[in-house]
């Protein structure tokens, strides 16, 4: 591609890559700093994280995603949907049974969301040489929630997952970390947070993890099942 390229065209070629590797959603946001360093700090002062010590690590680059890749200037976000309001309900069993979150359910996703990442990324240095590029997935000390909502992916609802409002909140995040000086194209469009008053997944929570736009791990079924 033309060294001339605008910001918009390098991206809107990134996000081209990206759809073709499948994935449902794509956006582009800047690398600058998290807005919500305060909100992690509390959040791991109260303990609200439990076991998962991995989380007081890297926090430099957590609130300073440009610092994930030498001279990041921008981001392309990813979403993969790994299930959908519509797929049929678990099959009925005469004896007890257990049940797992659908998104740990298959292949393991770090692996094959990777993979496809790193296919962008070697497609994306044959277009543009002179740029560096670092794929992540959510085992990276990034705030990848805060940049999907940045890249226009969703918005971060009450229960702290992303949620698009036709796509639901069924997605795994990723993305690419770039030398590239990226501006979001024109059908890229905000997505405001429409929770509003609404308080289902509170509400639905067995074990009153959560509180508006913050999960208590220590409480969370998940946390204790899977992670």
């Amino acid at each position: 591609m033309s060294p001339r390229a605008s910001p918009s065209d390098q991206a809107e070629r990134l996000i081209e890559l990206a759809r073709a590797q499948g994935f449902a959603r794509v956006g582009v946001c800047d690398a600058s700093p998290s807005v919500r360093a305060d909100e992690l700090r509390a959040w791991l002062d109260a303990g609200a994280h439990a076991t998962m010590t991995y989380l007081e690590r890297n926090n430099h680059i957590r609130t300073n995603p440009a610092q994930f890749l030498e001279g990041a200037r921008s981001f392309l976000v990813v979403a993969d949907q790994y299930a959908s309001r519509r797929d049929p309900p678990d099959p009925a069993h005469e004896s007890p049974t257990g049940r797992i979150a659908r998104y740990a359910r298959g292949r393991d996703y770090h692996k094959s969301v990777k993979k496809r990442l790193h296919t962008l990324c070697d497609r994306a240095r044959e277009l543009f040489p002179e740029a560096e590029f670092r794929a992540f997935v959510d085992t990276a000390p990034l705030p990848e929630r805060e940049l999907a909502a940045r890249a226009d992916i969703g918005w971060i609802g009450k229960h702290t997952l992303v949620i698009h409002p036709r796509l639901g909140s069924y997605l795994l995040l990723g993305g690419v970390a770039t030398t590239l000086d990226l501006t979001p194209p024109a059908s890229q469009r905000p997505i405001a947070d429409h929770c509003g008053s609404c308080s289902r997944c509170i509400d639905a929570c067995p074990t009153d993890a959560i509180t508006p736009y913050r999960v208590d791990a220590s409480r969370c079924i998940s946390y204790l099942t899977i992670e």
